[in-house]
């Protein structure tokens, strides 16, 4: 695998923040919280997965079944973000 350039680590650290802070525009979490929460692409993908199905028009009933369809592409969302939640379990 290539070596990363420090040009191209701080893109990536530049496009990691401004993909944290439009998902946080979507949820209570901050933009730091999801960079934490969430750090690699496919953790934040996952989560903007969840966060259409949980935005959408949809009545809920819909949405339930959406989320049981997609459950494999956003369990590890769901798990995240229930652990930060409910916490002193």
């Amino acid at each position: 695998m290539a070596k990363r350039s420090a040009i191209g680590a701080l893109a990536s650290a530049k496009t990691k923040k401004e993909f944290a802070d439009e998902l946080s525009s979507f949820t209570t979490l901050t933009a730091e919280e999801i960079q934490t929460l969430f750090p690699k692409k496919s953790d934040r993908e996952e989560l903007m997965e969840l966060i259409k199905i949980v935005n959408s028009d949809a009545r809920d009933k819909e949405k339930k079944a959406k989320l049981a369809e997609k459950i494999g592409k956003v369990s590890g969302a769901v798990i995240t973000i229930g652990k930060k939640f409910v916490t002193g379990l």
